[in-house]
């Protein structure tokens, strides 16, 4: 699936990608919400019908993903909610070992994640990953999502690389989509991000399941 005589940068998504999307969405989709709930006399789902309107009305922005932004609008400590889920943090199967052989090639390996930097620091915390990155950027660096191409202007001023020549690794559509956009000449999806939900099937971009598939 990959020639990877080709690739000379490897940019990896993280939640979704390298580890276990199930503790994100445990967190927004349940966590938040009965902790929203306790604070404000609703239960489950009337919590749910209130929170997730103003969800989805921030999505592809960068304040989807700013628990600055979420900590002030629901008055909730949402990175001290997240370090008490924090033992739900793992990479996806097999992720460890994709790094593993990653980092005995020839290859740049950069992350390259929307995620906060509060979120970041916990996560690389959590899991030991960050030895493995030549890189590692966070999106609130640039101001803007990986879902804006100003993103991927602003990575490639950053740091010099050749997009035909790099291999970008995302869970997200529309973020593959802008990132093919620019001209990232190899794109990967993957089919299962979140352990406890099925694999996804009718995806826009070539998706794996397990890394071990495309060990370089």
């Amino acid at each position: 699936m990959i020639n990877w005589s080709s690739i000379d940068t490897v940019l990896l998504d993280m939640d979704g990608t390298l580890l276990d999307l199930h503790f994100d969405n445990y967190f927004w989709q349940v966590f938040v919400p009965q902790k929203f709930g306790q604070q404000n006399g609703l239960n489950l789902e009337e919590s749910k019908a209130a929170l997730y309107p103003r969800f989805h009305a921030q999505a592809g922005c960068l304040n989807w993903y700013c628990l600055d932004h979420w900590s002030e609008d629901l008055k909730l400590d949402i990175v001290a909610l997240k370090q008490e889920l924090q033992h739900l943090i793992r990479p996806r199967v097999d992720a460890m070992v994709f790094l593993q052989a990653l980092a005995k090639s020839n290859k740049q390996v950069w992350m390259v994640t929307n995620a906060h930097p509060d979120a970041l620091k916990l996560k690389l915390l959590a899991t030991q990953i960050a030895p493995y990155f030549d890189h590692i950027i966070s999106s609130h660096q640039f101001g803007k999502p990986k879902e804006h191409i100003e993103f991927w202007q602003a990575l490639h001023h950053h740091l010099h690389f050749n997009p035909k020549r790099s291999l970008f690794i995302d869970d997200s559509e529309a973020v593959l989509a802008t990132a093919d956009k620019f001209g990232i000449g190899h794109i990967l999806s993957i089919q299962q991000p979140d352990s406890q939900l099925a694999a996804r099937a009718g995806l826009s971009f070539p998706a794996i399941h397990h890394f071990a598939d495309i060990l370089p």
